[in-house]
């Protein structure tokens, strides 16, 4: 049997795929990934949620303020001039420690302290299981997962490098969620309708 070694995918030919209108590329370990842009249900579930954790946690309205969000971050893990992976997270959080202020780069290549997917038909089975590995082996502490069509909401925290779920909440309750405990959110306000 023969084998040949196939080349991986680097940065540059990520930027070289000239992306359709209503597509998203991702990197990981050297493999490009193609996805749709989502459906309104997704795009809904993500701002809805960036406008409620936003003024509490990002400027201190109603909560301890503390952190830099960002809507559809993109991330690079690897060496800067070559990342190995690229994802584009629909919410990411960084704590202020962390990253005093936001950077003026299209890229940021410190890991998140909170990630959140909002899963769709499509990318659902992409975000669990690649794109888990790599948040936690960049060690982000905290992921949510949203399923809009499902009114579904998944708490994981990470434990001596892997995900521990903490929670799963659903329909339209009104929770409590690591990292963002201080705030009491009523997850009706989150589904699109």
């Amino acid at each position: 049997m023969v084998q040949f070694a196939m080349k991986r995918a680097t940065y540059a030919d990520l930027l070289a795929v000239a992306p359709k209108d209503g597509v998203n590329l991702e990197l990981i370990d050297g493999e490009i990934y193609s996805f749709n842009r989502p459906a309104i249900p997704h795009t809904a579930a993500a701002s809805q949620l960036s406008m409620l954790v936003g003024p509490p946690f990002r400027y201190g309205r109603g909560g301890p303020g503390g952190w830099v969000l960002l809507d559809e971050p993109e991330l690079h893990f690897g060496p800067r001039s070559d990342p190995h992976t690229v994802l584009i997270p629909d919410l990411g959080g960084w704590r202020r420690e962390r990253m005093p202020e936001t950077p003026g780069t299209p890229a940021i290549y410190l890991a998140p302290d909170w990630v959140c997917e909002v899963l769709s038909p499509s990318t659902a089975l992409h975000d669990r299981k690649r794109k888990m590995k790599v948040y936690a082996k960049e060690e982000v502490s905290f992921l949510w997962l949203i399923d809009p069509i499902l009114r579904s909401l998944e708490t994981y925290r990470l434990e001596d490098g892997a995900w521990r779920s903490v929670a799963v909440f659903g329909e339209d309750e009104k929770i409590r969620a690591e990292p963002f405990e201080a705030i009491e959110l009523d997850l009706a306000d989150i589904w699109a309708r």
